[in-house]
Formats: C-alpha cells, sequence, structure tokens
C-alpha cells in the first residue's frame, strides 16, 4: 500500500455518549463498525442522528445499548483502533474521588477490549484527574496494563500486585505477547481551537508491529494570541464590530509587553464564546419553534463560586453533575454584569459538534451528555494524527 493511502480503517468506540469522539474519529476516516452506550438517552441521541443522517457516511452505524461488561465483543475482531471515554467521575475533581474502588470505573473494560480486539491502536480519554497525586500509581498501572494487556489481572491478585507484576514485566526481558507502545499526555481542548478550557488526558497506544514514531499533535491556538488580539492588536473587537473595553485588565498588564514583542511567532488565538455564538440569534422561549436546540432556560443567577464564563474567553469546562448541571460552568458572563445558562446549541459548539447534531432528552440531561463529551474537534485532531500513521505504516 502507498504512504498515506485511504484504506478503509475499521473502529469500535466505547462509552459513546452523545458522540463527539465518534465524530472526531468518523471526520479522521474511522469505519465505526459499532458504538458501544449504555446510558437510554444518550443512545437515543445517537439513533436520532443516524436515522435523520445528519452527517454524511454515519448511516450504517450501529449502536450497542448495553452494558460493555455485558457485550461480547469477538463479533468486531480486526478493527484497526478501539476508542472510547470511559466514565470520568471515579477520577473527577468534581466527583466523589472514589477512583479505582469506584464501580462506575470502566476503565478495565476498555483495557478488557484491546486484549481481546487486539487492535493496531487505541485511544483512551479521561479526565484530568486521572493525573493526580493521589492516582498517580494507579495512573502507572492503567498505562502498563495497555503496554502489556497479555498479562490480566488473576483473580488472587488485587491492583497492586498486578501492578508489580506488570513492572517485572517491564523491567525484565521483552514480552514475547501482545505489546503496545503507551504514550499519554494532558491536552487542552482551547490549543486546538476549541471554544473552552477543558483539560484531559489522552492515551494513545500503538501495537508493537506498528512502527509509529508518533507524538501528539502540536498545539494551533494560544492563550498568548488571544490577548495580543483583544489588547494590542485590536482585532478581535473589530471582528465582532463591538467596541474594545477601555480599561485592561489588571491581570494581563503584565503579558502585554511580552505578547506584544512574540507577535510574529504567536500561534491563532484562543476561541471564544463570542467567536462560537456570534452568529446565533437570541435564544427563543417557544421550544416548538426551536429546531436547533437554541432555547431559553430560565433561572441563572451569580454566587460565590457559580460565576459563569466571560462571553469573550473560551467557555470553562462543562461538566455533568450527579444532579444535573453544576451551574456557574454553563453560564455565559456578559460585559455588563449579566448571566444567563448556555442555550443548548451553544453548549454544543462549546463541544465543538455540528449543528446538524440533535440531542435527545429534557435541557438537563442534554446537558450531562454535552458534559460529558469529548470535544469533535480535540478527537478529531487527535484520530487524523492516529489515521495517517496507520495508514502509512498500513
Amino acid at each position: 500500500m502507498k504512504k498515506g493511502s485511504k484504506k478503509s480503517l475499521g473502529s469500535l468506540e466505547l462509552f459513546t455518549g452523545a458522540g463527539g469522539l465518534a465524530l472526531g474519529l468518523h471526520e479522521a476516516g474511522f469505519h465505526h463498525r459499532a458504538l458501544v452506550e449504555v446510558n437510554d438517552d444518550a443512545c437515543g441521541t445517537l439513533l436520532e442522528n443516524i436515522s435523520k443522517r445528519s452527517i454524511r457516511g454515519i448511516s450504517n452505524w450501529k449502536v450497542i445499548g448495553r452494558d460493555i461488561r455485558e457485550t461480547n465483543l469477538q463479533d468486531y475482531n480486526g478493527v484497526d483502533i478501539v476508542a472510547g471515554g470511559p466514565p470520568c467521575q471515579p477520577f473527577s475533581i468534581g466527583g466523589k474521588h472514589q477512583g479505582m474502588s469506584d464501580d462506575r470505573n470502566m476503565i478495565p473494560q476498555f483495557i478488557r477490549a484491546v486484549r481481546e480486539l487486539q487492535p493496531r491502536a487505541f485511544i483512551l480519554e479521561n479526565v484530568k484527574g486521572l493525573t493526580r497525586q493521589s492516582f498517580r500509581n494507579y495512573f502507572s498501572y492503567i498505562q502498563l496494563q495497555l503496554t502489556y494487556p497479555s498479562f490480566s489481572q488473576e483473580q488472587s491478585e488485587d491492583w497492586t500486585s498486578h501492578l508489580s507484576r506488570l513492572e517485572r514485566v517491564r523491567t525484565g526481558r521483552r514480552s514475547r505477547g501482545l505489546n503496545y507502545n503507551v504514550v499519554s499526555r494532558v491536552l487542552n481542548a482551547a490549543d486546538y481551537g476549541v471554544p473552552q478550557t477543558r483539560q484531559r488526558v489522552f492515551i494513545v497506544g500503538f501495537r508493537s508491529d506498528v512502527p509509529a514514531k508518533w507524538s501528539f499533535p502540536s498545539a494551533t491556538h494560544s492563550q498568548d494570541a488571544l490577548i495580543y488580539d483583544q489588547w494590542v492588536s485590536r482585532a478581535y473587537w473589530d471582528r465582532h464590530e463591538i467596541q474594545a473595553p477601555s480599561v485592561i485588565p489588571p491581570r494581563l498588564l503584565s503579558r502585554i509587553d511580552r505578547v506584544s514583542s512574540q507577535s510574529s511567532s504567536l500561534l491563532k488565538p484562543w476561541r471564544t464564546i463570542r467567536d462560537a455564538t456570534s452568529d446565533l440569534p437570541a435564544p427563543t422561549h417557544n421550544r416548538s419553534e426551536d429546531p436547533l436546540g437554541h432555547h431559553f432556560q430560565p433561572g441563572a443567577k451569580v454566587y460565590v463560586g457559580h460565576t459563569g464564563s466571560p462571553i469573550d474567553g473560551p467557555s470553562k469546562t462543562l461538566k455533568a453533575g450527579d444532579h444535573g448541571v453544576p451551574g456557574g460552568e454553563n453560564m455565559i458572563a456578559f460585559s455588563d454584569g449579566k448571566v444567563r445558562y448556555l442555550t443548548i446549541r451553544e453548549a454544543a459548539r462549546v463541544q465543538t459538534f455540528p449543528d446538524s447534531w440533535r440531542f435527545l432528552g429534557a435541557w438537563t440531561e442534554v446537558m450531562r451528555q454535552l458534559g460529558n463529551a469529548v470535544p469533535a474537534k480535540l478527537a478529531s485532531v487527535v484520530a487524523k494524527s492516529v489515521a495517517k500513521t496507520l495508514r502509512d505504516h498500513g
């Protein structure tokens, strides 16, 4: 096969949710043989978009609405990649921090899929909290399991004993079993053109017979470039045809001279909520006249720790709470001091879903789906890089 040829690449998508990671892999040229998702509302969202053909080439996507623990994966032998974002609540800073003892920890099921299907590559996404000091040993354990998936945990072992055995494999002679070359990095979605400062850890692995020499894609956007755009050239305000604020925020004063001297080497500016939503009309108050999911949600207010995301910056990380939406992260804070909740469509744009993508469920349920999603654009950036490597060495 010629280097870079457009060979069809098969994928299995786990913990699909509303489809952000799946959309990114689809854009990168992967063909989804199945999407596994247990949540009924998220399955409804996927099936709705598949039936309506919301984007090209998804009419044959197969949704498996079942717990991954009850799913036989053998029908998907031969896939080139396994991808997924296992439920992140066990390791989330905003969650209960139960980690590996939490029964929602589905990372072992992702590892099972890699072990059983032996894909040429995998992409695992999760919360930055997984890399915290308190989970450091478990994070190492996850990476070692993915490096040597054939060395599965025995019934007589707890996870720390299994970790010790894997460490001995790593430091001993090269294993003859299934091996992956594994790398991980915390990525900020804003650095790749997503209008949201969402930091997530990605773990990517290539089967040892793939001579990948791969690294994570370089950032394309930066906060320094946004500061330059807003406070040095002032082009940001001209683009949006609004008057620039007369006072520079004091917290930025020390950075402006530095970014001014580096203007020729700056990346693209971080994208803001205004960048992502300025072409939308005012939210409607009538849901029956709202094909985009752009309807007003009442009740937004400011209090301590609940201040919203400034419209002229990237959104804070959208989150999904146990009892709906936590609140502050899902509000827009306007320059006049007013706030309101992001509409479903605005939140979808913050997560870089296409406008054709529809979401099923009540507002709090849809915002939960969006809060759990991988930004489609970030997924696409990583997946395109992985796909190119697989094609180059196919």
